[in-house]
């Protein structure tokens, strides 16, 4: 064959190998994806009406001697745990309640479980679930005015707690017994009239469990537990969590292809769904051990990871850029993790990370506690949630439609209905509710669940889950987060989504982080950009090379018109940032004690604003 011939033919050859790639290996993926999706499903439901707490006994029978948390101060094994699960179980089934009603704690009880990331909180839930009980899952960070809050909105009638944690609770425990909420203390301690003491009913308390006396769920429909919302633009709400939904979250490292054999590192809250439900009840539904912490550390994670033989690491928000902020380390290269799995891995970020320390497999997911959709992004594109392929459809249905900023509502067309988003056009992803992938809503009042649906979205009669969160498809059908619409904001006639503008910042070399959020103005319409950044360790700050960055990377209307210069971010107990305080103390110098910058326009750079430039704004002598 001529040199020329044989040259033609390895070009045709690449560009079809090019085009398969991708066309048809993204579908592959799917088909495939959605097979392995559909065993797990019916593996799971093969026995009928079961719940996690019996999962987790089948685990604990098969290998008692197996470790299932690994703590800081110990290793708690598969046998030890389920003992423990049977004591707290015996203590807790048929308890009184306080009312004088003769109520004793059974099935559909809803009880509030206040306890740290730990093996107390673990065996708690389980025990809680076995007797039929709901656990509200709260957090250890929650203060005695939220804490009331979330017993009330969850309608508890009791509260489990921690001894370690009694503190928050002991200012109100009179006014909960008289609500009717009896208050359970785990460890021993010096309690108050009205909280019993646990300890001597564990200790008297059988450590089998059997399989009959496990409570069995009539409906996998039927509420199992409430996760809180993070009440990041308001106070948290009580998401209801289906006995369904639990086992189908224990099947996700399974659907990943982790096994027995790996080992979790899970330092994520665990009064949330990526903590408990993802985390530790996927690390039962593979039969593995869970290394867990109660708060991450960047700078010992590596070296925890490679002491504890690590192989699977949950992430979630910016744990990822932590790490990489962090000086190199031998460790960082002489790991085994193979897997990394979680959510809100920016595409920069994710390159990064596997470039310094891989060779590792990351996957992208999309879900809310609350929501009945969920993405993967098991094809491995950075920086994309999911695909949105009919085959992937088949497994979560889901639709991105057009949203307006402005208004804060999807818009319609002249029949009323919505408008699905062209490729690279953001949106609003919207899920349907059908007896397949039901939205249980919230506990409470029926309007805060029915807020959060659409109705006659493209049909009469129908009716969809909104996520609240943009999304946007690319040409090759993968899907990718944009924003949050309370996030979101119009200036200048023109849609600003934060996380953009978060992401053009953060590639300036002085900046470590960045909480980007619109802000009122007197005398202006809309909002107008602002950015709480924090500087590397070492580094100042120049206004002009800031602004050159800036309007470099993104359009005029995208400029943020203030920077707030802060030591630190406030986060939720999910790494989310609560820019929601940001916005609402705004940009007046006499309201905000720390450093402010003005974008100068004249000047081209940002430059220290005090007072008089603040009054220049408000009159309009000063243009934004």
């Amino acid at each position: 064959m001529a040199p020329w011939l044989a040259l033609l033919v390895a070009l045709a050859a690449a560009a079809l190998a090019l085009r398969w790639r991708r066309r048809w290996a993204p579908l592959c993926a799917d088909a495939a994806f959605v097979v392995r999706a559909a065993r797990c499903r019916r593996r799971l439901l093969r026995g009928g009406g079961r719940s996690l707490a019996a999962r987790f006994l089948e685990e604990a029978r098969k290998a008692p001697r197996k470790p299932f948390l690994r703590l800081r101060d110990g290793t708690v094994r598969y046998g030890e745990a389920a003992r423990t699960v049977a004591r707290m179980a015996a203590a807790l089934r048929g308890r009184p309640l306080p009312g004088g009603g003769g109520e004793r704690l059974g099935p559909r009880v809803a009880v509030g479980l206040l306890a740290r990331n730990g093996a107390a909180f673990v065996c708690a839930w389980l025990a809680l679930i076995a007797v039929g009980a709901r656990p509200a899952l709260l957090g250890a960070q929650l203060r005695t005015a939220a804490l009331r809050h979330c017993v009330r909105e969850s309608a508890a009638r009791a509260l489990l707690v921690e001894s370690e944690l009694f503190g928050v609770v002991e200012p109100i425990v009179a006014e909960l017994r008289e609500a009717g909420v009896a208050v359970w203390v785990m460890g021993a301690g010096r309690n108050p009239a009205g909280a019993e003491d646990l300890s001597e009913a564990l200790e008297a308390a059988p450590e089998e469990l059997g399989a009959e006396d496990v409570w069995r769920p009539p409906d996998m429909g039927e509420t199992a537990l409430y996760i809180f919302t993070s009440g990041t633009t308001g106070l948290p709400k009580a998401a209801r969590v289906s006995h369904l939904k639990a086992l189908l979250c224990s099947a996700f490292y399974q659907l990943l292809g982790a096994d027995s054999s790996d080992v979790l590192y899970i330092a994520l809250p665990l009064h949330h769904m990526a903590g408990a439900l993802l985390g530790v009840a996927g690390c039962i539904g593979i039969g593995a051990s869970c290394v867990l912490r109660d708060k991450f550390s960047a700078s010992h994670f590596w070296d925890e990871c490679c002491a504890e033989g690590v192989t699977v690491f949950q992430y979630i928000g910016e744990l990822c850029r932590y790490l990489l902020n962090q000086p190199q380390r031998p460790a960082e290269r002489q790991h085994r993790v193979r897997l990394a799995v979680g959510s809100g891995m920016r595409a920069d970020v994710w390159r990064s990370f596997v470039r310094r320390f891989g060779p590792l497999r990351v996957v992208e997911t999309y879900g809310l506690s609350e929501g009945n959709v969920t993405l993967l992004n098991y094809s491995g594109a950075p920086g994309a949630v999911g695909r949105s392929s009919f085959i992937y459809k088949l497994f979560s249905p889901f639709e991105i439609v057009r949203y307006d900023t402005e208004s804060g509502a999807a818009l319609r067309d002249e029949g009323g209905r919505c408008i699905r988003v062209r490729p690279g056009e953001p949106g609003l992803l919207i899920a349907p509710v059908t007896p397949r992938t039901p939205f249980l809503g919230y506990a409470g009042r029926p309007e805060l669940s029915e807020q959060k649906l659409l109705r006659g979205v493209f049909a009469e009669g129908d009716t969809f889950f909104s996520t609240g969160d943009l999304m946007e498809e690319d040409s090759d059908g993968f899907v990718r987060f944009c924003d949050r619409t309370g996030d979101t904001f119009r200036w200048k006639g023109e849609n600003v989504a934060t996380t953009e503008v978060a992401e053009a910042l953060l590639a300036h070399a002085a900046l470590q982080d960045a909480a980007v959020y619109g802000v009122t103005v007197p005398g202006h319409e809309g909002r107008a950009g602002m950015a709480a950044v924090v500087l590397r360790p070492g580094w100042e700050l120049d206004g002009a090379e800031l602004f050159r960055h800036v309007a470099a990377a993104l359009p005029p209307y995208a400029w943020p018109r203030f920077i707030r210069l802060q030591e630190r971010l406030a986060l939720t107990p999910t790494f989310k940032q609560r820019k929601a305080l940001l916005a609402q103390e705004g940009c007046d110098p006499s309201r905000v004690a720390a450093p402010l910058l003005l974008l100068d326009l004249p000047a081209a750079a940002y430059v220290p604003m005090g007072p008089a430039l603040w009054d220049g704004v408000v009159a309009g002598r000063i243009r934004l």
